[in-house]
């Protein structure tokens, strides 16, 4: 760093900060600091800095899939907000299974991140022992669930859960009421992957077919596989096989309600006429399909900004602490387009 320093015309600490935080030095600086980098080959030791600043400038990031757009959008609004804060993301896959997010868990944080983002409230025990135990903020995202509420508040032993998402059981209620509205009267729901996210989009949709009077569970087709564009084509299928008479299907993920509607193109199958279709996320082509699909569009890349933004100011110690935890609902929006 001394060398860098003294080739760049600047102080070893000017040095740092360049490299730390960009943002903290002028872009003259920063230019001559870069290049002086570049031309001696310099690497900034994480290990020598985190032992001076008591700080590894990690973020432990642990996300189901990284074969699921939503978890892809949601990791850019989280890099692109701490990359210029000199953060940088581990990011830590957990399969959609609690036992997974509970050992990856506990491997990233041997690398002692300076905070951790979650996906859901769905965790361990033995996960919520490990984050009850942390000095680092912690946040929560894509759920803000009565259901997962009551899990943090049975198991969180005090951690003061921080949360960004929106209402997963509204959404789904709000496809479930879109479709009674229209006049369907045979609705059935295709469900994958049943994560817990996903149960509480079916639980919504079931609530406001309740209240139209018009749930049927025999018209419901749930399954624990991975949701795929062909799956949903294969499922569609099965559905309407066992249930000819069916006028309106929930797709609770926009891969399987494309799939859906590629299979009905195949099969002869007039949309929305014969059959309206409904999907989840707003995922990219649903706006494309032919006809266009009805979705629910929900904020994935602002919800890993807004989680970004929110452990940011934890670590720096500008945000609430444990004793008055935020949860910040960014809603979703119901895209009515031709296939309902």
């Amino acid at each position: 760093m001394a060398d860098v320093a003294a080739a760049a015309g600047v102080s070893a600490m000017t040095v740092s900060r360049a490299l730390r935080r960009p943002d903290s030095v002028s872009a003259e600086v920063r230019a001559r600091v870069e290049e002086a980098s570049r031309r001696l080959g310099f690497v900034p030791s994480r290990v020598a800095s985190a032992l001076a600043s008591a700080r590894t400038m990690t973020v432990a990031v642990l996300i189901p899939s990284l074969t699921n757009a939503v978890f892809i959008d949601l990791l850019a609004g989280v890099q692109e907000t701490l990359s210029p804060q000199g953060y940088q993301p581990m990011i830590g896959l957990t399969g959609y299974g609690p036992e997974e997010e509970e050992r990856v868990l506990r491997m990233q944080l041997s690398h002692d991140p300076d905070g951790v983002i979650l996906t859901g409230l769905d965790h361990t025990p033995g996960t919520w022992d490990l984050l009850r135990g942390l000095t680092v903020p912690v946040v929560h995202t894509m759920d803000l669930s009565v259901e997962g509420d009551l899990a943090a508040e049975g198991q969180d032993g005090g951690c003061g859960v921080q949360a960004v998402g929106f209402s997963q059981f509204d959404a789904g209620y709000a496809i479930g009421a879109h479709l009674a509205e229209r006049g369907r009267r045979r609705i059935g729901l295709i469900a994958g992957q049943l994560d817990p996210r996903t149960r509480q989009r079916c639980d919504g949709w079931r609530q406001a077919l309740r209240d139209a009077g018009r749930h049927d569970p025999a018209l419901e087709l749930m399954v624990p596989d991975a949701t795929s564009v062909a799956l949903g084509a294969e499922l569609l299928e099965r559905a309407l096989a066992a249930h000819p008479d069916t006028d309106a299907l929930f797709l609770c993920n926009d891969d399987l309600a494309q799939g859906a509607l590629f299979q009905c193109a195949r099969l002869g199958i007039p949309v929305p006429d014969r059959l309206a279709v409904a999907g989840f996320n707003d995922l990219a082509g649903s706006a494309w399909t032919l006809p266009p699909l009805t979705t629910v569009a929900t904020p994935r890349r602002a919800i890993g900004v807004e989680a970004a933004r929110l452990l940011i100011a934890g670590m720096e110690d500008r945000g609430p602490g444990r004793e008055n935890p935020r949860r910040v609902d960014l809603g979703f929006r119901l895209m009515i387009r031709e296939t309902t």
